[in-house]
């Protein structure tokens, strides 16, 4: 079975974290490695309706921001790779600089160092000089940076939708199958003698 390791922040959007974990749940293909931070506890209560306790039911094995003598916090401990979403500028700051005292920077550094997929779902706007110096050093490491930028070429509906897309970016940049969002098959041609709406 895939080893997967998930990170969530502090950040606003916990509920990318979630819906990221509740498709991979569902697939049963994929063993989660899940860790929260505390601020993230924080935010998922005043964001969500889930519970901390009822997030981390959703993978095979939690782990303690504190404990980084947990087994994700080694190269040897063998993954497909790690999401950190949404990733505070705090998160992506002590993973860009090395500072890894804390098991979701810990375990990411370990990602890039083994030269493993490591997206990070940035969530702060707008971006400062320094915000976009980190994210940049981090690309440069190796890091994807997947923001959580809505589009709305496949007409979104409501919020879930907007979610999902995100989410299904993340499954297609793992090679992970996805059936929230179906596979981009190009504009389709206007009809004959069909005019522009602002014509």
């Amino acid at each position: 079975m895939t080893r997967l390791v998930v990170g969530i922040t502090g950040a606003t959007g916990a509920i990318y974290g979630i819906r990221l974990l509740e498709l991979l749940r569902s697939q049963g293909t994929v063993e989660i490695h899940l860790v929260l931070s505390v601020p993230a506890k924080r935010t998922i209560v005043e964001e969500t309706d889930w519970t901390a306790a009822d997030v981390e039911a959703l993978a095979a094995h939690r782990y303690d921001n504190r404990d980084i003598g947990a087994s994700i916090a080694s190269g040897s401990f063998r993954t497909a790779g790690m999401v950190i979403a949404p990733c505070s500028i705090k998160t992506a700051g002590a993973i860009a600089s090395c500072h890894t005292d804390t098991l979701i920077a810990r375990a990411a550094d370990v990602t890039l160092k083994e030269g493993r997929p490591l997206l990070l779902v940035v969530r702060e706007t707008p971006l400062h000089l320094g915000h976009l110096r980190c994210l940049a050093a981090l690309a440069e490491m190796g890091a994807a940076i997947v923001p959580p930028m809505p589009a709305f070429y496949n007409r979104p509906k409501d919020l879930d939708d907007i979610v999902n897309g995100t989410v299904a970016r993340i499954l297609d940049r793992l090679n992970l199958p996805q059936t929230i969002v179906p596979e981009w098959q190009g504009t389709h041609p206007r009809p004959p003698g069909a005019r522009d709406r602002d014509a």
